[in-house]
């Protein structure tokens, strides 16, 4: 089934072609991103009306019925209008790119021109539920690390401020010559009181600054992401977050009847990290040429020795979309348990931090408060 859809070369995603006029022509009015979830539950739903034998125009007709209103519904409704007046589904979808993208429509594209919606449907409904899984398992592991840091942080800057000040009132009285350590310590305390607007409006601003610029500027992102895979531990798992997302989108694109160039040109388009995207068009420059898959793989330095031996049995097998998948599963299977390992190492290693820094401020403290204490004893 997979070969017969392929030689009917779905238009690709880029392609200007036909009375879709490419992605994103003719733009749905309908502003603002949304929800992953409500997407998700969408596709899932319009799978099984299809896979019941409902049209797909009376299929999105009960959708549209049932959903709350909000931007969504508008969005159903206006799949609903285009569907019925002869569009097909996957042009419709085109004029939705924030709700759903270039590699949703471009299965939907391959699942019309195979008569296999209703498979395809199912096949996107499972690849958006395992990258939801990923993502959601990444935030629920750093929310925890998250709140300890901010905490710790609100917490030493309360000393830094409110408490240390005391203890300098203390010291000048008795006039006690300070130690290096307690004088570097009442240096910071003076800075955060005299420059306090810097100290609480730096750190929003460089976040925001970053975000700008991840934004805007390509060659940041780039930079970024080049830092983040080489970073102990944390590169380990970007690579490995990394060769999941390429293999299940590429494997799931392929396993559709998806042409290979079409789909590197997808999975480039729907890749976040500037890094992959890359060595993803490096990939697909050198496909273009007539080559394989595995070689330019292993060249671009992202993915292990393992992924690309299995692609290159794919290859000669035909195998190409199952062993992609298999990959992306062991990789997700693998990814799980560096999470957990990261944070077991990570969650003590902030408190010995915070040990460490709770542990200076009472010696730098202390150390003068032990002096004074001498001399008052000397002097009786």
């Amino acid at each position: 089934m997979a070969k017969r859809i392929q030689r009917s070369s779905p238009r690709p995603a880029n392609d200007n072609s036909g009375s879709g006029g490419g992605r994103g022509a003719g733009k749905s009015k309908v502003g603002g991103r949304m929800p992953r979830q409500l997407v998700s539950d969408f596709t899932i739903q319009l799978a099984t009306l299809s896979e019941a034998g409902i049209p797909v125009v009376k299929a999105l007709t009960i959708l549209e019925g049932q959903s709350r209103p909000g931007p969504f519904k508008a969005v159903l409704g206006e799949l609903t209008e285009d569907v019925s007046g002869g569009t097909p589904l996957s042009e419709a979808l085109d004029k939705h790119p924030r709700a759903f993208d270039s590699l949703y429509s471009s299965m939907v594209r391959a699942g019309e021109a195979g008569g296999v919606l209703d498979t395809i449907l199912q096949r996107i409904a499972v690849f958006r539920e395992k990258a939801e899984e990923i993502r959601a398992k990444v935030i629920s592991a750093t929310i925890y690390p998250v709140i300890v840091a901010l905490v710790a942080t609100g917490v030493v800057l309360a000393v830094v401020t409110f408490v240390i000040p005391k203890f300098k009132e203390i010291f000048e009285s008795f006039g006690v010559k300070l130690p290096t350590l307690t004088r570097g310590l009442l240096t910071v305390s003076s800075f955060v009181q005299d420059y306090w607007y810097i100290v609480f409006a730096l750190p929003p601003l460089l976040i925001l600054l970053h975000l700008f610029l991840m934004r805007t500027k390509r060659g940041y992102r780039r930079w970024v992401h080049s830092i983040m895979l080489r970073l102990p531990i944390m590169g380990g798992l970007v690579q490995k977050q990394m060769t999941i997302g390429f293999s299940r989108t590429f494997g799931t694109l392929v396993q559709a009847g998806v042409p290979h160039l079409d789909a590197l040109t997808i999975v480039r388009e729907a890749t976040a990290n500037e890094v992959l995207v890359d060595a993803v068009e490096d990939i697909r420059k050198t496909v273009r040429e007539g080559e394989g898959i595995a070689r330019p793989m292993g060249e671009t330095g992202l993915f292990d020795d393992i992924v690309t031996n299995m692609v290159d049995v794919g290859e000669e097998t035909g195998e190409l979309d199952n062993m992609l998948l298999k990959v992306a599963d062991a990789y997700e299977k693998q990814l799980d348990r560096s999470i957990d390992s990261f944070f077991q190492v990570l969650e003590p290693a902030m408190l010995v931090i915070m040990a460490a820094i709770v542990g200076t401020i009472v010696v730098a403290l202390f150390l003068p408060l032990l002096e004074i204490m001498n001399s008052i004893s000397s002097a009786s």
